[in-house]
């Protein structure tokens, strides 16, 4: 296993992966990937077995970003670090690669916030037990998409 910053060469895989992940993640565009790739920090990457298994992608405030989620941390929150979106292929769940990467982003923030958003509707049930074993808490619960989404807000303190 290993963790790496993104690279240009990654970003075809990585919205593979994201595909894959949908509804659990919004959709974007190979664009909308290279724009990560200049405004996260960090956007990581997770190999297993030489292969890109997932990868974190981590706003800062401040950021040109339409994301109802990003604002409500906006307008609630300083000094965090947003995780827009984590994503592990299916084949390597079970192997706390999602651990890793938030064990990551926790010894290496200077931010006093870790935020992110978990869907309840459609429920992601898995995502939101990973997220509460890791010490993030419920703030709030926002509806997005003209209500085909409902997202738990959760933040954990450093």
């Amino acid at each position: 296993m290993k963790i790496r910053s993104a690279q240009k060469s990654d970003l075809t895989k990585i919205l593979e992966l994201n595909e894959a992940a949908l509804p659990h993640v919004s959709k974007v565009q190979i664009t909308d990937m290279a724009r990560f790739l200049k405004q996260a920090d960090p956007f990581l990457v997770i190999e297993y077995d030489n292969e890109v298994a997932g990868f974190m992608i981590v706003l800062q405030s401040g950021l040109d970003y339409s994301s109802l989620n990003y604002a409500f941390f906006v307008n609630h929150f300083e000094n965090f670090d947003y995780v827009d979106r984590i994503v592990i292929a299916d084949p390597y769940k079970g192997k706390k690669l999602g651990t890793s990467l938030y064990d990551h982003l926790f010894k290496t923030t200077d931010k006093k916030f870790i935020t992110c958003e978990v869907n309840v509707k459609p429920a992601n049930p898995a995502s939101l037990t990973f997220h509460n074993k890791l010490g993030f808490n419920q703030v709030a619960e926002q509806v997005t998409e003209n209500g085909h989404k409902i997202v738990s807000m959760l933040v954990k303190q450093m």
